[in-house]
Formats: structure tokens, C-alpha cells, sequence
């Protein structure tokens, strides 16, 4: 059974997507507000710290960091490697729903703190970016909700062509890299 990971920060469309997954028979892992979010819409989903069998930690800053999601992310389509995941009792993770937080909103608010800047920065949703872009070969990202759509009429229809993997992951590595460019920006001019 293929499994999925979604974890948003913008939920727009999220409830329909992970609907139209479940009904094609995914499972779903889903980290704090959005597994809270699908629960409250009827879909079944296992909460990230179920599948882990680890807490988030500091107040929510630590969800998905954690080798059963970056492993099954990053093993590649190879016997052995699905093996060494079964052997610790995880799997695949065949795709990957992620937006990050708001960094560039967040920093135009009139009268942000420092504190809250630093709090925007998101590290996991990067992380999970990354690793399902590095491993498009196996794994879709999506990292817009405008996708969601594409993809789940591509999934109905059997799968998610290499090409528009190879897109999505390009996509993903373009996201990061501004996302990474716009808080360089944001420290390099912050007077101390």
C-alpha cells in the first residue's frame, strides 16, 4: 500500500487531496494541525509521532526530523534498501505534501519580533522537501497546493510520470532556494 506524508503549513486543498488519496487506498501520515485537520474530516490518518513512536518535541519544532520519515523517503527502489526499512519497521514514503511556514509574510508584518522571525524559519518542511526532491526518481513532491489536482488525476489514472516527478522535484529545490535566499537576506540585514 503506497504512503504518503503531508504536512502543511497552508491547508488549501489538503482535506480534498488526502480524501482522494484514501480513497485510492494510501496511507496517510500526517504531522500536528494537519493529521488534526483530516481527523476532523473523517479521513484516516496515522500522526507522525505515532508512526515514529516519537513525541514532537520543543514546542513543535521537531516533528518530522527522524530517520523513519527521512528513510523512507530517501531509500531508494532497491530490495535491499526496502529491506533495511521493513528490518526497523518503517517503509517507502512515496510522496511527499509540504509548504513551509510563511517566512516572507511573517517578516512584512508591522512590528514583528525577532522572536517570532526566528520561530518562521522552518527547517523540517525543507528537510522533507529536499530528500523527496533528491529522490524523485521514486518519490512525487508536491510542494504547491495548486498541484494537488494534477497529481491525484495522474494517481487515478496509475501514476505520476518520471517527467512530471522530475518537475515537481525541480520545483521543490527552487522553493528552498529562495526560501533559504529571502532569510540570508532578512539575518545579513538585521543590526544586532
Amino acid at each position: 500500500m503506497p504512503k504518503a506524508i503531508l504536512s502543511v503549513h497552508d491547508k488549501t486543498g489538503i482535506v480534498e487531496f488526502a480524501k482522494g488519496l484514501a480513497e485510492l487506498g494510501w496511507t496517510l501520515l500526517a504531522s500536528g494541525g494537519t493529521a488534526k485537520l483530516l481527523r476532523e474530516n473523517g479521513i484516516p490518518v496515522t500522526e507522525v509521532a505515532d508512526y515514529t513512536h516519537s513525541p514532537e518535541i520543543l514546542g513543535g519544532r521537531v516533528k518530522t526530523l527522524h530517520p523513519a520519515i527521512h528513510g523512507g523517503l530517501l531509500a531508494r527502489p532497491t530490495e535491499i534498501d526496502h529491506e533495511q526499512l521493513l528490518n526497523l519497521g518503517w517503509d517507502f514514503i512515496d510522496l511527499v505534501a509540504v509548504n513551509l511556514y510563511p517566512f516572507e509574510q511573517t517578516i512584512a508584518k508591522p512590528g514583528v519580533t525577532y522572536a517570532e522571525v526566528i520561530e518562521n524559519i522552518d527547517i523540517g518542511g525543507v528537510t522533507l522537501i529536499r530528500a523527496a526532491a533528491k529522490n524523485h526518481e521514486r518519490v512525487t513532491l508536491i510542494c504547491d497546493p495548486a498541484d494537488y489536482d494534477s497529481v491525484l488525476t495522474d494517481l487515478q489514472q496509475g501514476a505520476v510520470s518520471a517527467q512530471k516527478r522530475q518537475e515537481l522535484a525541480v520545483q521543490g529545490f527552487s522553493t528552498t532556494a529562495h526560501y533559504d535566499y529571502v532569510i540570508s537576506e532578512y539575518l545579513s540585514k538585521r543590526t544586532l
